[in-house]
């Protein structure tokens, strides 16, 4: 995939090693939360296998799916050869990310929903990921997708910039360093911001580790071209398992007027007076 070039050097570890067109990521698990999408979880193994990308394991953190499922599930253990971590009924995305990321034993996580699809870039941005995690200790994860730009960047290196925060700053989305898009981090990240929460929506269990990244002052990198090195993928057989409230969906000009002023005022409030 990318001649010539073998590994990166830090430290004098590899952060991974090259053979032909393969890329094997040493010290790094793919970890992806699955819940009743077993085809889309299988399009992503593929696109890495036809990436040449590798990885030292790949745990897939399985949401209690409906027995047709599972039983696809099983047998890309073979398939795969993905480590299948499973509960007997939904007890939703905390715990399925919780327990996903108690599997893990290497020392670096790649985390992945199974909708989403890496494109070719990806290989050398994961490289470049790698080596700027391991160069610096202070940094907490490297984020490869989002919705917006995150608003206060400082250049790094190859097209990461550090996400910077200060309640000073203007507008709502300086709030939004963390994300449960696909994104790099430490494996002991529960170490410093806690486990997610459980028994609460999909939306609230983001937004309470995305204040809890902000309190314990969290350092990230954003890659600018967010929609550059994953794509996400929602099929007609099998669409979002993520359900949001008419009011944070609405383009109701008057909605989108409230929503805005309220999530000023909530996030504000939230990171001065939350406990997280």
């Amino acid at each position: 995939m990318y001649p010539g070039r073998l590994f990166y050097e830090n430290t004098g570890k590899k952060n991974y090693v090259a053979m032909g067109n393969a890329v094997f990521f040493k010290e790094v698990s793919l970890l992806v939360t699955h819940y009743n999408r077993s085809k889309s979880l299988e399009r992503l193994l593929m696109a890495f296998r036809s990436l040449h990308i590798s990885f030292e394991e790949i745990v897939v953190s399985d949401d209690g799916s409906k027995p047709e499922h599972l039983e696809v599930l099983q047998s890309y253990v073979t398939k795969y050869g993905i480590r299948l971590v499973t509960t007997p009924t939904n007890k939703g995305l905390g715990n399925n990310l919780n327990k996903g990321q108690d599997a893990i034993k290497t020392p670096y996580t790649l985390y992945v929903q199974e909708d989403f699809d890496p494109y070719p870039l990806f290989a050398e941005k994961m490289e470049l990921a790698l080596k700027l995690l391991k160069k610096e200790d202070t940094l907490d994860m490297i984020r490869f997708y989002a919705y917006f730009k995150y608003p206060y960047l400082k250049p790094v290196e190859g097209g990461f910039s550090e996400m910077k925060f200060s309640i000073l700053y203007p507008g709502y989305k300086k709030f939004y360093q963390y994300s449960d898009h696909p994104h790099l981090r430490r494996t002991s990240f529960f170490e410093k911001f806690g486990r997610y929460t459980e028994g609460t929506k999909g939306d609230v269990t983001e937004f309470n580790m995305m204040m809890s990244f902000l309190r314990h002052r969290g350092k990230g990198l954003f890659y600018e071209d967010f929609k550059g090195l994953f794509n996400q993928l929602n099929t007609s057989d099998e669409p979002s398992t993520m359900k949001r409230d008419y009011w944070r969906e609405s383009r109701n000009p008057l909605v989108s007027i409230a929503r805005l002023g309220y999530r000023h005022f909530k996030l504000n409030r939230e990171y001065l007076f939350g406990k997280f």
